[in-house]
């Protein structure tokens, strides 16, 4: 096992959640600190306080990975006498760095949404909100013939070659392919100096962008050239795969609101949610948002929903739309929270995978601002 650098680890958590998912003008990434540095404890967490950051002090942290980016806006001062600056203050005096994932990670398959509508039990889920059509991309290698095989399994394993239902998908042509090794190389096939003529076979496969870095990994892993020679290369025709906020899925059997309020409650771990609509109401269909969704309660309308699940309710949103007969709960903002042991666990996964030696653990912590009383 190695433990790997920051770079190492974010490019691991960016193979599911990139970069390019986010909003424009979403402050993610690298906030304090460097990713050029080893990495062996990492800290989840959904909003950076300074109670978060003294828990990964005391837990010997190496990295926070937050949700919520603490460094929202330009700074105009680091003031040690206010909180803000104490908490940059720490992070830079303990060397922890700290990265944040914003709406990339609520877009991404897996992230946010994923993991309340999972919480939820619904099913057959789809995108609430589209945002991104997944990108593809055309991976063309030339290969030896006896080892062609051995590739396009390594290729197919690692995600690339499928369309819709089929996997494996890919196109073998056969071809003569040229080298000649220099004094200092170590070729598979040939001799120092003498220009070799070799029976390869192209291989070509469809990958998706989220997977072209790994596919190209496990190929280069697979193939027996010291130097191996592959094209790779944007498509402009795209997959059917969509990406976006929010999810819309189905229940298992339908329930009233009052009962699917109660449901809310105990998956997100909160005492008290708010609630619009008819409580003798049955719920089937259900859309799910982390965050605020107040804008995205007609969408939800428009998917079929018979309730909409999301934080940050606007009173007049609300009056608007109780007056239409769209139900609507509200758990609060902070039920992303349901994102630290989700995220740990997924990158705890990914490592393990990678060969990495990193510990992952999710915040402790309650953040959330608000108190019922």
């Amino acid at each position: 096992m190695k433990i790997p650098n920051g770079h190492e680890v974010i490019q691991l958590f960016e193979s599911f959640s990139p970069k390019y998912l986010a909003e424009d003008g979403d402050p993610i990434g690298l906030q304090v600190g460097t990713l050029s540095k080893k990495i062996s404890k990492v800290q989840v967490v959904l909003d950076v306080t300074e109670e978060v950051v003294d828990e990964a002090i005391a837990n010997g942290a190496d990295m926070i990975l937050a949700h919520h980016p603490f460094i929202f806006r330009p700074l105009k001062k680091i003031d040690y006498s206010h909180p803000h600056g104490r908490v940059i203050e720490k992070l830079i005096k303990h060397d922890i760095t700290l990265y944040a994932a914003h709406t990339n990670l609520d877009v991404a398959e897996g992230g946010v949404n994923d993991l309340l509508a999972e919480a939820l039990e619904l099913k057959e889920l789809t995108v609430l909100s589209p945002t991104h059509r997944e990108g593809l991309k055309k991976l063309a290698v030339y290969v030896p013939a006896e080892a062609e095989e051995k590739v396009r399994e390594a290729l197919a394993r690692a995600g690339a070659g499928n369309l819709g239902h089929y996997s494996h998908c890919s196109f073998s042509a056969e071809g003569i392919g040229r080298f000649k090794p220099d004094e200092h190389a170590d070729p598979h096939i040939g001799s120092r100096g003498k220009l070799e003529a070799v029976k390869e076979v192209k291989v070509e496969v469809v990958v998706p962008e989220l997977l072209a870095n790994k596919v190209v990994r496990a190929m280069l892993n697979a193939h027996p050239y010291e130097e191996v020679a592959y094209d790779l290369y944007t498509l402009d025709n795209q997959g059917v795969k969509e990406l976006g906020l929010g999810r819309v899925g189905l229940l298992p059997e339908a329930v009233t609101l009052r009962e699917f309020a109660e449901k809310v409650k105990k998956a997100f771990e909160v005492d008290t949610v708010r609630v619009t609509g008819d409580l003798t109401a049955q719920i089937k269909k259900v859309a799910v948002l982390g965050g605020t969704g107040d804008k995205f309660v007609r969408t939800a309308q428009f998917k079929g929903a018979d309730v909409f699940v999301t934080g940050d309710i606007y009173y007049h949103t609300a009056v608007d739309f109780l007056q239409e007969g769209m139900n609507i709960i509200d758990p609060g903002h902070n039920v992303e929270k349901i994102m630290k042991k989700g995220v740990a666990s997924k990158m705890a996964d990914l490592c393990a995978q990678a060969g990495f030696e990193v510990e992952w653990s999710a915040s402790v912590i309650d953040t959330d601002p608000f108190q019922v009383v």
